[in-house]
Order: structure tokens, then C-alpha cells, then sequence
């Protein structure tokens, strides 16, 4: 499931610019500890919806929620969440495409919730973070007990 993306590759510069704008939106995120960015592609390249990990919009008193760590677990949307209430909003069919996240894999309840909504390609960073392992590794097990799914995890080299 590692992926080594080089500019050799034809992939390359998509799966850059990718997760660089992945990255750039998980700069929105208010979360003070975990910024994560997520974005879900097509299969001509074309974006179809973006997220960062945040609190519901409306909220009152947001900050009283992202600085007590215990209430915000229990309340904070992931970014792959937000992408994928916009992205079907707009695209009914989301079996063709991609979801790039940044700065890590989606966690084991998002990966099941991706993986009922049809999509079947994910591409990250390679991140072997301890605090969240155990649910990486969920994640990575689901993906391989499924059907023509694929996860990669890209580790950059110029």
C-alpha cells in the first residue's frame, strides 16, 4: 500500500497538487492541536468538494468546545466528513473518484464511511503518528478486506 511518488511518475504532479491543496485547507481548521485537510477529486482530475476538521457551522461558542479536548472529540466534524456532505451535495456518483487527505490517512470510522459511500481510491502521506495507529491500522485493514480499493501512502522524494 506505500506508494513512492517521484517526478518520473506520471501521477506525480496531480498527487501533489492534490494533497498540497489538502494541505491548505486543513490551514482553516480552528482545531488548536490537529489541522487536517481533505479533498475528493474525479476521475478527470476536477475537483468535486473540499473539507477541513471544524466544529458544526452555527455553533456558539466554538472555542469553549476546540479547547476542552474531551467535548471536542465528541463534536468535531473531520475534515473527510465536511468534504463528503459537500461533495454530495453536488455529485451523486462518487464511485470514480478520489479522496486526498493531509497530514494523514482518514481514521477508522471515516474510512468505513468513505468506503460505504463508494469511493475507492485514497491517497496520503505516509504518517506512522502513535496517538493515532491503532485506528490507522483499521483503516488500512478495511481497505484491504474490500474489493478493488486501494490506499496510498505517498512519501516524497525529489
Amino acid at each position: 500500500m506505500d506508494y513512492k511518488a517521484t517526478k518520473k511518475n506520471p501521477q506525480w504532479k496531480w498527487i501533489k497538487r492534490w494533497l498540497d491543496l489538502a494541505e491548505h485547507y486543513a490551514s482553516w481548521s480552528k482545531d488548536p492541536s490537529t489541522k487536517v485537510g481533505a479533498v475528493i477529486v474525479d476521475d478527470k482530475n476536477r475537483l468535486v468538494s473540499i473539507g477541513y476538521n471544524g466544529m458544526p457551522q452555527g455553533l456558539k461558542n466554538e472555542d469553549s468546545y476546540l479547547n476542552d479536548r474531551e467535548l471536542k472529540y465528541k463534536t468535531i466534524i473531520h475534515a473527510e466528513i465536511n468534504a463528503l456532505i459537500f461533495a454530495q451535495k453536488t455529485h451523486a456518483d462518487l464511485s470514480k473518484c478520489t479522496l486526498y487527505t493531509f497530514p494523514f490517512l482518514p481514521c477508522s470510522n471515516c474510512m468505513s464511511i468513505f468506503l460505504q459511500s463508494g469511493i475507492k481510491t485514497f491517497i496520503t502521506l505516509k504518517n506512522d503518528s502513535e496517538r493515532w495507529k491503532d485506528s490507522f491500522e483499521i483503516s488500512r485493514n478495511l481497505a484491504l478486506d474490500m474489493n478493488d480499493v486501494s490506499v496510498m501512502e505517498v512519501e516524497w522524494y525529489d
